[in-house]
């Protein structure tokens, strides 16, 4: 008897080892179906503001060279580098004696013409002398004082004040050089306003000139070399009159405020400017992925099967992506677990509303 028993309770166990293992794949197989059930939605289609990044060049309203206008030693500089000087304040004085002397001899012979004038008209009065010798005495006094206030000019031309209010820049010499006319001194820089510069492509260009009217400004704004952003926004209020040939750019100018001083002259950064985008179609960037740098999002067909198509990306912000082919707006993309699936493989899905979808992804166009 105990050998029949023991066969029996052996096969017993076996059973229920099978019946254990079974129930473990069914439920196993259960969760497996329930993980694919992925989360699927479709482009979202609105009008939208675009942000685009353009390289820039800072400029000062006004950045003049201020040059030597006589040649001469430089005797005194009166400022230092980096000083904010006033229009009309003396900036550099060039040694004047030399000047200062032809002055006082130019003075003493428009003196001397002048007494020889008033001798001559004397003479003429009393009709000793002809009407010509009081003509010639008279064009000889205009000549000296003609003179006279060149001298003047000269002398005042060692003295080189600053023509407008302004942040002086790097000297180019020193006291006791010799500067020769026209030799640079430095250069000053109107920081009240910059100018800053930047270049649009000629499709863009053409784009803003059709969605903006010309009697509004668009305003911009400016992101430093510190990836922050100037607090006061800027206007675009020129643009030139002439592509370049050889990029197909033309360039705006925006004119920014500068009431702190922060924008000095040279610098650069980047125009950020906002552009409308009428009827985009809109996907999130997390629906993507890339491959060779080319990307691509998974389709759900018809029969709920997933493929891959590339598109083509327009604009991006944040989180999304403006596509410029590639979709459709009635397309159903994969929103989430890409690398979970496979191409052409069946999956089961839930379809989330575009709106829902986009504004969970800190969605900030209008």
């Amino acid at each position: 008897m105990k050998r029949i028993f023991m066969p029996m309770l052996l096969l017993m166990g076996l059973v229920a080892v099978f019946f254990q293992t079974s129930c473990q794949s069914e439920n196993a197989k259960a969760e497996g179906e329930k993980e694919t059930n992925f989360l699927v939605t479709s482009p979202l289609k609105k009008d939208t503001l675009l942000t685009k990044e353009y390289v820039s060049q800072i400029r000062s309203i006004r950045h003049i060279e201020l040059r030597a206008q006589e040649k001469g030693y430089l005797q005194k500089i009166y400022v230092d580098e980096g000083q904010f000087v006033k229009e009309g304040q003396l900036l550099f004085q060039i040694m004047p004696n030399l000047y200062e002397a032809e002055q006082q001899r130019a003075q003493a012979e428009a003196s001397f013409a002048d007494i020889e004038y008033q001798n001559t008209k004397k003479l003429a009065d009393s009709k000793v002398v002809a009407p010509n010798e009081l003509a010639m005495a008279k064009a000889k006094l205009d000549k000296a004082k003609a003179e006279l206030a060149l001298t003047k000019v000269h002398l005042q031309f060692t003295e080189i004040r600053a023509p407008f209010s302004g942040i002086i820049d790097r000297f180019h010499v020193r006291p006791g050089s010799l500067v020769e006319e026209g030799e640079l001194l430095t250069e000053l820089s109107d920081n009240s306003k910059m100018w800053v510069y930047y270049n649009v492509p000629e499709a863009e260009y053409l784009d803003f000139q059709s969605q903006f009217k010309k009697e509004s400004k668009t305003k911009v704004n400016l992101l430093m070399a510190n990836n922050k952003l100037f607090e006061y926004p800027g206007v675009v209020e020129t643009i030139e009159a002439n592509f370049d040939n050889e990029t197909g750019n033309i360039a705006f100018r925006a004119t920014f405020p500068n009431n702190k001083g922060l924008l000095r002259h040279g610098e650069t950064g980047n125009i950020l400017m906002e552009v409308p985008m009428q009827n985009a179609l809109l996907i999130p960037q997390k629906a993507t992925y890339e491959v060779l740098e080319k990307k691509y999002v998974y389709v759900v067909d018809k029969n709920n099967v997933i493929r891959s198509k590339e598109v083509s990306i327009a604009a991006e912000l944040p989180h999304i992506y403006v596509v410029q082919k590639g979709l459709a707006k009635d397309d159903k993309i994969l929103l989430e677990g890409l690398r979970l699936v496979r191409e052409n493989e069946k999956i089961h899905y839930k379809f989330v509303d575009p709106s829902s979808a986009m504004s969970q992804l800190e969605l900030y166009a209008e």
